[in-house]
């Protein structure tokens, strides 16, 4: 009898370390949060960024990742609610989104005050500067406002523009880019003479358009994102302008295209490299990077449907698989010593090749993009051209 009783105890504890060892597993799993606009105005940015994160690995550093992707419908007060849930409930140790500006903003807090590492897939500066507080937990993976914007004002000074009309989003997008816009205009001697607003969901922009025109400026900038961006350009043609007409590389993806059709052949941007990675010099130093996500998105999603803002995703995806290694040295996942480690890890990246360009990031740069991350394209026949700046 005791010897039985020896042995049924036996069992029971070596199952019980059993399940403690596999709980104690599936602890250490790192989790990756992810928050996206994939319905709503910003679709079109957010699901090839949704597509993309099936792509990413699955392992890193030897422990298996868990993403677990929300819809935030475009929409501010859902995303802030989905990052609630991401760390509160489901206790992530990193968030990737939002895919808008003013989304990702309203992020801020919550992942500061969650201590939670977060790469937003959103444009504005605003996003990571100036650094304070809240924003040493923000990251992001598109290029700056300010350095698109420059690639644009120096372009339109070498093609003898002088004038230039805008408009843009009323919301933290357009507002970033009307003052980066502003001061590359003043450093390559542009004129900026009308200046317009309107809201992502509007249907109708004729006022503006007529008031744009009547200033008669040389080009026009429309500083908006995915497919409402082109209601300003088709306005502008259908009312006759015949000036130039840039946009943002709020616009690089094929949906795009697909909405603006004709109205905008002929229009220009600047574009991260992977929207023309055949198209680059093998001397480009982005091109094997950014070819390495064409191939992979494309072999899973058909061929031409690699997307720029799908690539933003994907880069967000080899930041973490840069740094998570080098957080596990110091602690493990599931721990506040975990996302502190995993955030001075993303805070320290030197010479990242991604999609989009070479990440370098600093204390105070949390960004990490030069001009290696920009190229100017135009459409012409319906498809990216890349433009010799």
């Amino acid at each position: 009898m005791k010897t039985t009783k020896w042995v049924v105890s036996a069992i029971s504890a070596g199952l019980a370390t059993a399940l403690l060892t596999t709980t104690n597993l599936a602890a250490a799993q790192v989790k990756i949060g992810v928050t996206l606009s994939t319905t709503g105005p910003a679709a079109s940015l957010g699901i090839p960024e949704k597509n993309t994160v099936a792509l990413l690995p699955k392992e890193i550093g030897g422990k298996s990742v868990q993403y677990i992707v929300l819809d935030d419908a475009s929409d501010t007060s859902k995303a802030v609610q989905n990052t609630h849930k991401l760390i509160d409930e489901d206790h992530v140790d990193a968030i990737i989104g939002s895919s808008v500006t003013p989304n990702s903003l309203a992020m801020l807090d919550v992942v500061a005050q969650g201590k939670t590492p977060m790469i937003s897939l959103a444009a504005s500066a605003a996003i990571v500067e100036p650094m304070d507080a809240k924003r040493r937990w923000a990251f992001k993976t598109p290029q700056n406002d300010s350095l698109m914007a420059e690639a644009i004002a120096s372009y339109m000074q070498k093609h003898g523009v002088k004038t230039v009309g805008f408009i843009g989003f009323m919301d933290a997008y357009g507002d970033s880019w009307l003052k980066g816009f502003d001061a590359a205009a003043a450093k390559y001697n542009l004129k900026v003479i009308a200046t317009e607003r309107y809201n992502r969901i509007d249907s109708s922009v004729t006022g503006q358009a007529l008031k744009l025109m009547s200033a008669n400026p040389d080009a026009v900038l429309i500083a908006g994102s995915g497919t409402p961006s082109a209601l300003p350009a088709t306005t502008l043609r259908d009312r006759g302008y015949k000036g130039k007409i840039y946009q943002t590389h709020g616009v690089a993806n094929n949906d795009f295209l697909r909405v603006c059709g004709k109205d905008c052949e002929g229009e220009l941007l600047p574009a991260g490299p992977i929207l023309v990675a055949d198209q680059l010099p093998d001397s480009n130093q982005v091109k094997k990077s950014a070819l390495a996500y064409k191939t992979a998105y494309e072999k899973a999603f058909g061929s031409g449907s690699v997307a720029t803002f799908g690539g933003h995703a994907w880069d967000a995806g080899q930041m973490l698989e840069r740094a998570i290694p080098v957080a596990l040295k110091s602690a493990q996942p599931g721990t506040e010593a975990f996302r502190e480690a995993l955030r001075e890890a993303l805070e320290n990246i030197k010479d990242l090749p991604m999609s989009h360009g070479i990440m370098n990031t600093t204390l105070t740069d949390h960004n990490g993009l030069d001009n290696r991350a920009r190229v100017i394209v135009e459409i012409v026949d319906g498809k990216w051209k890349l433009q010799s700046e």
